[in-house]
């Protein structure tokens, strides 16, 4: 019945197609709320790429000095993409397809972003020929050569002095 059923959905006609495209936009596209009916096909993990990107980002901009952090970092990211498997939330090939793309486009844009001579277009840079050349183009202009690790807090921490004010009993005493 359910070989049928997907039969059915993804050779049905336009209006049954339709039908089920505006469900899923309607539903959000979330398995919960039981319009995102695809037949298990799931390719590829966006939990993956959260987790593995996350990890990227962690490993290449944290300070030297906290070594010990991009490890406890890899630690998290193991682990929670062996929950995604252990819980059968996506298939492996899934995991493994965005592990791939996501560390592949990760370490692709870095070192265009590193090297200058990538960053312009010659016909020796086939780099140049990808559709996001000009976004990532504009993005680097002001940066020459390696990107610069620059750390700064998302807020500036405010020393707020307290001052501790003493009061002493008023006499109210009219004189």
């Amino acid at each position: 019945m359910l070989l049928r059923l997907c039969v059915f959905q993804i050779f049905g006609d336009w209006e049954a197609q339709s039908r089920r495209v505006m469900k899923m936009m309607a539903g959000g596209g979330l398995s919960i709320t039981g319009s995102h009916s695809l037949c298990g096909d799931y390719l590829y993990s966006g939990h993956t790429v959260m987790l593995t990107l996350t990890y990227l980002f962690i490993k290449e901009y944290s300070p030297r000095r906290f070594w010990w952090y991009p490890w406890i970092c890899w630690c998290l990211s193991a682990v929670g993409i062996f929950c995604i498997l252990l819980a059968h939330d996506h298939y492996t090939i899934d995991v493994l397809l965005a592990y791939f793309i996501t560390t592949r486009l990760f370490w692709w844009y870095h070192t265009m972003a590193n090297q200058q001579a990538l960053k312009e277009i010659s016909t020796g840079n086939l780099f140049s020929r990808v559709w996001w050349f000009y976004p990532f183009q504009y993005f680097e202009s002001n940066v020459r050569g390696i990107v610069p690790r620059n750390y700064q807090l998302p807020f500036l921490f405010r020393t707020v002095t307290c001052t501790r004010v003493k009061y002493s009993k008023l006499d109210s005493r009219e004189s």
